[in-house]
């Protein structure tokens, strides 16, 4: 896992379409070098599940692990996305939006992800 600790660390399910697809779009507008992403299935994605206390066998949330701790569900993705220059007013904006209303979206999202956007037989980025 080199050079692992000096980027934030996305953990996310590499057979998600709709994950897949949220890491393309990371790769293109975050700062180059920000993120390590981490499928969950690899040998490293679960190594950080086993040592942070996550279900090895399936993923129902992007987990970012950085300098703050653990973020998962929506306060995971707004956490990304502030991270992201461009997304800062968004993230910010959606920030007000109640947790309780912003993880009820994002929960209901991630149980149909498979549904709605498919789900391929390997990830699109290399394996780590």
């Amino acid at each position: 896992m080199k050079n692992l600790e000096l980027k934030d660390i996305i953990i996310f399910d590499g057979e998600c379409n709709l994950c897949n697809g949220v890491v393309g779009w990371l790769l293109k507008f975050a700062p180059q070098d920000s993120f390590s992403f981490i499928p969950f299935q690899s040998p490293n994605g679960q190594k950080l599940l086993i040592e942070h206390g996550f279900s090895t066998t399936s993923l129902d949330t992007v987990i970012l692990i950085d300098e703050e701790g653990i973020k998962t569900h929506s306060d995971g993705f707004l956490r990304i996305i502030s991270k992201i220059p461009k997304w800062q007013r968004v993230a910010a904006l959606l920030a007000f939006i109640p947790k309780i209303l912003r993880d009820y979206i994002y929960i209901t999202a991630s149980r149909n992800r498979v549904k709605w956007f498919g789900q391929s037989k390997s990830c699109t980025i290399r394996l780590q």
